[in-house]
Parts: structure tokens; C-alpha cells; sequence
């Protein structure tokens, strides 16, 4: 029987014949992630905790994501490609099964094209100076949409680059001077941050134009990443250069050649410091200064690095290599020298920014406080776990009760998380052996955590001081604690991410965990095994732990959390363990008046909830003036162009501490082994005062510690 050539027949027919078309001039880098594409399915299919058909809903997300994730702010892509790409949008998962490259080929041709045009709009913006008396603005539809044409396109450019421009030039800007002084200032300071901005745009687009085949592995690389996004935010795909980025953020030694960069203001790239112990140490022929002329790998062609900047020569340089590389320097006297180098995990004994810290606050009561920024896991199997986050704090606490503490403090704002095993581990130390938490696993069993170890490390008085940034360990960790009535929890409630993931080489052959064992891939597979449950049955996956004392922080208003992503897992509650049996309960009716107080009089609370309402306000888009008067008028928490997308790194600059604020509750004091150390070693006393500083304007940290005071109090 014959069909009629409808319309969704006839884009099928198109589509088909663009395939054929396409499919011969698909380069191997592409067709290598067309493969990968397929071989992410499959295992996600056989691992994943909660695995979703690829079908075309799952189609249309990846699609959608992967066009954000390579245009983010919308200046390469134009509606026309978007509409030349969009019949591909239901088609995505037909290809991921046969491992068809036709779409992220085409994908790749656009982007490469519109990456070399907005290269150019920006040399060409960059070329002529900005008028700041203009009455212009960029309007959210601007913004937030693709351009209709290669001439919107540049407009658009143009008002972005004079944007920040003009905020650029806002922030030292003399307001108090006069207009002649003023003016010479605008004058003089807009062709170098004009300058500035332009060069720095622009060597960005050079590190993917001019790598080699940088460009399709970005466009691949992205494609792979978005089909393992779209399982959930927490399973991810990356080449095995980036394994090793991972596994340090676990706490494993990284491979490095031991020095840093630091870029000119050209382009240049020069060394800023050698780490002692590295190779770049050992070798004896690098030096602070050097600049980096060339990079050469084995067996692949020299790459001379000129004016490129510090990402390109990091993209050169990143990754697990284990092969020599040769670096070509220019040394202070002219000279060049050729260096060979080998990247080595270098341990010098020197403490890192995971390591937990420990300080006393010392009022009416004696207060021990805790940082623990990440749950970091010891690699080396030797050590059997002597160099883990637990155990760690669980040393800095023996420090501390030799200075008869009356409570305890432990900070796990920001930590985003890290080894699950860590977090039962340090959940133990402060109750005896039991349950800690619940894991369920594919096939749906439940399955109880222990801390086997009996006794306690410490039992006195506790709070966690908790945030949004608090994630997935961080989690677990106060939720224990919390539902075991064994800690007061602080703060705002948490990000919200009860899963958990392990890494796996991407083999297709691999039929179960244990067979990955020495598998070694060009490709890995962080992929969400498991999900976490707390003691009671309850989940913390999309609505976090609330704390017991809830205080206000503009970031509860700024940070985007777990329950945000569309991808995000959706988590039933279960029955909870039955060998659960918390302490006596703790008397918030006797703490909640304590925290209401400080919240009702002290000033830095009211300037908190008064930026709270500003960052309410400015979470709305809106239309952005172009004109110097009205962002001189602006205050400082309307400078940042994307309030609604904060980064963990951004985070921690806001202004949650009100530097110059009075602290009549306590000082802060070093315990005796600290002292000892800063006394033998001065270089870190800089460090130390800084972290003094930070705990005595903390208000955050001056509430918590009134409510310990009176939970000490007998």
C-alpha cells in the first residue's frame, strides 16, 4: 500500500539522504565518539542504578544539551543552524545505536564555521573603541536568544564585549574625581581593558581551532559527556586524560611535572614556581621565569605555543601521560634549552587545600573547631586508610580534647562530597558500632552501612555546620549524625545528591565491576551505581538535609542544587534499618531562641537577609544598560553579570563573613601542636592568621558557637 508523502515523511527521506550523504565524509575522531555514544548506552544500561530507555525523549534531551553545552551563551550558532540541525532532534537515538556519526559530523562542520566567524566579529569589535554615553542596552531576549542573523550575531557580540568592558572600567572607577579626571581615566584605561578582553576571547577560540583535531574531539567529547548527562547529572564521560583530574579529587597524588604558569599580557606563557621534589625540580634546568616556547609528545609533531596563553599550554600538557614530553623554554639570558620531562606523583609532606584544619574558640567555653573542605580517601593501600579524611579528623580531635574542649565544631560547607567509605568512616568516630546509612543497588536490595569499630572518639557536644555546596558524603555524614540526635546541624539545607558512582573503563566485554579490574581505555565511565538512603529509610537525593537551626544565606537564593536539573534521579523513601536506635533528643525548644536572637539584633544577619532581597530581585532577568552612569549607579551585588549561575569557586568569594564586624564571644587560638609547628616553620603563619581572620568575622561560625556554649552548659 502505498504511503502519501506527508510532511513527516518527506524530513524522514531528507534525513535519510543527508546520512548517506554525510556518513563518507565523517572524520575518525567523530566516528570514534560515535562509538563510544553506543558503548556509553550499553554499559549505562547494564550498570546504572535507574537506567532509562534511549528512545526519542531521550533523543531530544541529548540534542538540546549538547547545543547548550558547545554555545552556552548562544554567540556561535545562529537560528538558521539551529533549524538545519533541528531534524536530527528525534533521530539522536537511532544513531547512538548504530553508531552513526552523521549528526555530531554536521554539528562539527556548523561549529567550526560559526567558532572561526565569532573568532573574527570579535577582532573586528575589539579593533574600535567603545562610546559608554551611548543610550544602549542588551535586553534579555538579546541575551538569552540565538541571533537571527550573522549581523544580529555581531551586534550581539558587540554589546557583550562592551558590557564587560564597561563593568571592567566600573570597578576602580574615580566617582569622587572630576569630570576631567574622569574623563582621562575612561580614555586611558578602555583601549587596554578593551584590549585585554578581546586577546583573552580570543586565544580561548585559538586553543580549539588551532589544537590538533581540537575542534571534533571537543564536538565528540561534548556529544558523549551530554549521552551520560542525560542518565542522570552525576554520571559522566571523559577520556582517560581526565581520569586522573578525577582521582585527585578523591585525594590520589596527581601525575605532574611540578611547576606552574603564569601567563603575560600577551599571550606568552612563562613558569611561575617549581614544586620541590618534582621532576621539573630534579631536572635542574627549569627555572622561575622560563618562558614555554614549545611542547613535543613522542611520535607527534612539535607545537609551538607563542602568544596561545596558559589553557592552551595546560590542554598540551593535562592528562595521565606516562611518556616523556619535551619542553623548549626561553631562559632570562635568550637562550633556549630543550627539557625532558616525565610526570611523577610527587608527595613532599606538604599540607594541601583537602587537608582538614583545626582551631580552638576560646570564650566562656572552650570550642573546638574543624574544617573539613573534601572526603578525601588514602590510595595506597599499604596505609590500610592512615591518610583518609577520617582519620584525619580523627587526629586533629585528639589535638583538641588535650586542650579539654567543651564541644565541637565540624565544617562541611562546600564540601561537595567525595568516598562514601570516608563518611561512614567519620560518622563512627563519634558513635559507637552500628548502622550509618543505607544503600540500594540495582537489583533493589537494600543494604545497611556499618561502622564496625566500637567505641567513639569523641562524645561531647557537636554541631555540623552545613550549606548548599554541602553534597553526597557531606550529606551522609550529617544526616547520620543528625538522625542519631548525636550533632546539632547548622546552616542552610544541603544540595541534595543521595547517589553514589564508581568509575569504569568503557568495554562493552566488561560483564560486572570486578572484570574492570586491569582493563585499561582510551575513554571512562563515572556511572551512578547506587543509591543512598539515611538510617530512618528517608533520602536526602533532591531535597538535602535540612539543618535543626536553619539561618538565612543569599546563597540558599544563588545556588543552583540537585532538585534544579531536569536529569536528576527521583528517589522513593524506604523502610528504614531496624538495628536504628538514636540517642535522647536534642532540646531545639532551649536552642532555637538562641539563634533567633542573633538573627533578630546582630547587624551582620541584617545585612545577610538584606542582600537576600537584592538577590531575589536581580535572580530575575532583566535588561542590562550599557551606559556608564547607570552601572556606575548599580550596586555591587548587580555588577555580576550571572547571578543565577554562581560556581562553588564564586561561591566561596560572596560575602557571607562581614569583615570589620565586633567579636565579643571568643578568640581563636592555634592547640599546642600547631603552635609548636608555626613556631619551627613560619612560612604558614600568613596562612594561619588568614584562617584566624576568616573564624573570628564569621557570623555563621558565632552562632554555632552560642548554641554550643549552651549545649555544654550543664
Amino acid at each position: 500500500m502505498n504511503i502519501p508523502y506527508t510532511k513527516k515523511k518527506l524530513a524522514i527521506i531528507a534525513f535519510l539522504l543527508l546520512q548517506f550523504l554525510t556518513k563518507t565524509f565523517a572524520q575518525p575522531i567523530l566516528q570514534n565518539a560515535a562509538k563510544d555514544a553506543y558503548a556509553i548506552t550499553k554499559m549505562m544500561n547494564r550498570f546504572h542504578v535507574q537506567p532509562k530507555p534511549v528512545n526519542d525523549t531521550f533523543s531530544e534531551d541529548v540534542y538540546r544539551m549538547v547545543i547548550k553545552k558547545l554555545d552556552p551563551r548562544k554567540i556561535f550558532f545562529t537560528k538558521q543552524d539551529i533549524t538545519t540541525l533541528n531534524p536530527y532532534i528525534h533521530f539522536l537515538d537511532d544513531e547512538i545505536k548504530t553508531s552513526n556519526p552523521v549528526f555530531i559530523t554536521q554539528l562539527a562542520n556548523i561549529y567550526r564555521q560559526r567558532v572561526k566567524q565569532t573568532d573574527s566579529i570579535i577582532d573586528e569589535v575589539g579593533k574600535k573603541p567603545f562610546n559608554f554615553s551611548l543610550k544602549e542596552k542588551i535586553t534579555v531576549t538579546e541575551d538569552t536568544s540565538y541571533a537571527e542573523n550573522t549581523a544580529v550575531l555581531r551586534n550581539k557580540i558587540y554589546k557583550m564585549m562592551k558590557l564587560t568592558t564597561v563593568h571592567s572600567i566600573a570597578e576602580d572607577y574615580p566617582k569622587k574625581a572630576t569630570l576631567a579626571v574622569q574623563k582621562k581615566y575612561t580614555d586611558s584605561i578602555e583601549p587596554i581593558v578593551r584590549a585585554h578582553i578581546t586577546a583573552s576571547l580570543k586565544r580561548n577560540f585559538k586553543a580549539i581551532i588551532d589544537k590538533d583535531n581540537g575542534l571534533e574531539k571537543e564536538v565528540g567529547n561534548s556529544y558523549c559527556e551530554c549521552i551520560a548527562n542525560c542518565f542522570d547529572p552525576h554520571s559522566d564521560y571523559f577520556p582517560k586524560e581526565e581520569k586522573e583530574e578525577f582521582e585527585t579529587h578523591l585525594g590520589k597524588k596527581p601525575l605532574v611535572f611540578g611547576f606552574t604558569l603564569q601567563e603575560e599580557e600577551d599571550g606568552t606563557v612563562k613558569i611561575a614556581s617549581l614544586e620541590p621534589g618534582s621532576p621539573a625540580y630534579k631536572s635542574g634546568q627549569l627555572n622561575k621565569g622560563d618562558k614555554i616556547q614549545a611542547v613535543q609528545w613522542p611520535g607527534k609533531d612539535k607545537v609551538v605555543v607563542g602568544d596561545k596563553g596558559e589553557s592552551f599550554v595546560n590542554n598540551l600538557l593535562d592528562g595521565e601521560h606516562t611518556d616523556k614530553v619535551t619542553i623548549t623554554v626561553k631562559k632570562s639570558d635568550g637562550s633556549t634549552r630543550q627539557v625532558s620531562l616525565q610526570k611523577e606523583r610527587v608527595d613532599n609532606g606538604s599540607e594541601d587545600d583537602d587537608k582538614v584544619k583545626s582551631f580552638i574558640l576560646r570564650g566562656t567555653k572552650s570550642i573546638g573547631y574543624i574544617s573539613l573542605p573534601a572526603f578525601y580517601i588514602d590510595w595506597d593501600e599499604k596505609n590500610k586508610g592512615l591518610n583518609g579524611c577520617a582519620n584525619d579528623v580523627a587526629k586533629e580531635i585528639v589535638k583538641l580534647k588535650e586542650e579539654h574542649i567543651d564541644g565541637l565544631i565540624v565544617d562541611v560547607r562546600y564540601n561537595g562530597g567525595g568516598a562514601i567509605q570516608e563518611a561512614i568512616e567519620l560518622a563512627g568516630i563519634f558513635i559507637d558500632a552500628g548502622p550509618v546509612a543505607q544503600v540500594r543497588e540495582r537489583e533493589g536490595r537494600s543494604i545497611p552501612l556499618l561502622d564496625r569499630q566500637r567505641g567513639t572518639i569523641y562524645d561531647g557536644p557537636m554541631a555540623i555546620m552545613v550549606n548548599g555546596y554541602s553534597a553526597s558524603a557531606s550529606e551522609m555524614f550529617a544526616g547520620t549524625l543528625q538522625d542519631y540526635n548525636r550533632s546539632l546541624v547548622v546552616g542552610t539545607p544541603t544540595f541534595g545528591k543521595a547517589t553514589g558512582q564508581g568509575v569504569l573503563p568503557l568495554d562493552t566485554t566488561i560483564l560486572k565491576e570486578e572484570d574492570a579490574k586491569d582493563i585499561k581505555t582510551d575513554s571512562y565511565l563515572k556511572i551512578t551505581d547506587m543509591k543512598l538512603f539515611r538510617v530512618t529509610g528517608k533520602t536526602a537525593q533532591g531535597v538535602g538535609v535540612v539543618p535543626d537551626i536553619v539561618l538565612p544565606d543569599v546563597l540558599s537564593i544563588r545556588a543552583k542544587r540537585e532538585a534544579d536539573n531536569e536529569q536528576a534521579l527521583i528517589v522513593r523513601p524506604i523502610e528504614a534499618n531496624k538495628y536504628y536506635q538514636p540517642f535522647r533528643p536534642i532540646n531545639l525548644e532551649k536552642l532555637r531562641p538562641v539563634a533567633d536572637s542573633a538573627l533578630n539584633t546582630w547587624k551582620e544577619f541584617a545585612a545577610i537577609k538584606e542582600e537576600m532581597k537584592e538577590a531575589t530581585i536581580n535572580k530575575q532577568k532583566k535588561d542590562k544598560s550599557l551606559l556608564l552612569a547607570d552601572v556606575l549607579s548599580l550596586k555591587s551585588t548587580d555588577l555580576d553579570e550571572d547571578d543565577d549561575d554562581v560556581e562553588l569557586d564564586d561561591a566561596t568569594k560572596d560575602t557571607t563573613t562581614q569583615k570589620g564586624s565586633t567579636n565579643s564571644l571568643y578568640t581563636v587560638v592555634n592547640h599546642a601542636y600547631e603552635a609548636k609547628r608555626l613556631q619551627a616553620d613560619s612560612s604558614q603563619q600568613e596562612t594561619n592568621d588568614n584562617w584566624k581572620g576568616f573564624l573570628i568575622h564569621d557570623p555563621y561560625i558565632m552562632v554555632t558557637f552560642k548554641l554550643l556554649a549552651v549545649m555544654s552548659s550543664k
